[in-house]
């Protein structure tokens, strides 16, 4: 229906995330209508995000260097480090301005239905992080998924069996904010039951 050139572009766009055939089609004509300096503006960001931007050799968080700008700075703590599932997880704590440790990125989860094993994801990284320096607590966010919750229930019972001195948590769930309990399902409900606290 459209010419080869028109049509590679929108089986690429329609690859993205959340990026059906028909949205790929409008974005390829609004490409198209706009100018060349903001097509080729675009595609230069691509190019330059690709070649620029890998993993910090400490934390596997996205960094334009060896090391992440979090890594790299010495007003973190060093002795508390929070585990997440994809880097986009360290951007959710870090705007909530109450974290001010490291974190450690594991690059997904466990799912043994998806071929995913321990194996697959940074966690050998995340025990030699703990036996090379001196680690206080270790803060578990992974997703309040089925694999985030196997995830933070394997890191920490391996944990516990390679440093007993180690403080392990895993980060609170329950209601959110301004939400009616009527309209809160059980799991949710049971576990701000769970993790009550005094007031």
């Amino acid at each position: 229906m459209y010419a080869p050139p028109l049509q590679r572009l929108i089986t690429e766009l329609s690859k993205l995330p959340g990026v059906g055939g028909r949205t790929a089609q409008r974005l390829a004509f609004h490409l198209l209508r706009g100018s060349d300096e903001d097509a080729f503006a675009l595609a230069d960001a691509i190019r330059d995000v690709k070649q620029r931007i890998g993993l910090c050799e400490v934390c596997f968080n996205l960094a334009e260097g060896p090391t992440c700008r979090i890594c790299a700075d010495d007003r973190r703590d060093p002795e508390l480090i929070c585990v997440v599932e994809e880097p986009s997880d360290v951007i959710s704590i870090e705007r909530t301005h109450e974290f001010r440790g490291r974190y450690h990125v594991l690059g997904g989860a466990l799912s043994p239905i998806d071929g995913i094993d321990p194996e697959d994801l940074k966690i050998a990284e995340l025990y030699s992080r703990m036996e090379t320096g001196i680690v206080r607590e270790v803060v578990i966010a992974t997703n309040p998924t089925t694999t985030g919750e196997a995830t933070a229930l394997h890191i920490a019972d391996a944990m516990r069996e390679r440093a007993p001195g180690v403080s392990i948590t895993r980060l609170a769930s329950g209601l959110p904010v301004g939400a009616d309990l009527e309209y809160a399902d059980e799991l949710t409900l049971g576990r701000a039951f769970s993790g009550r606290r005094a007031v």
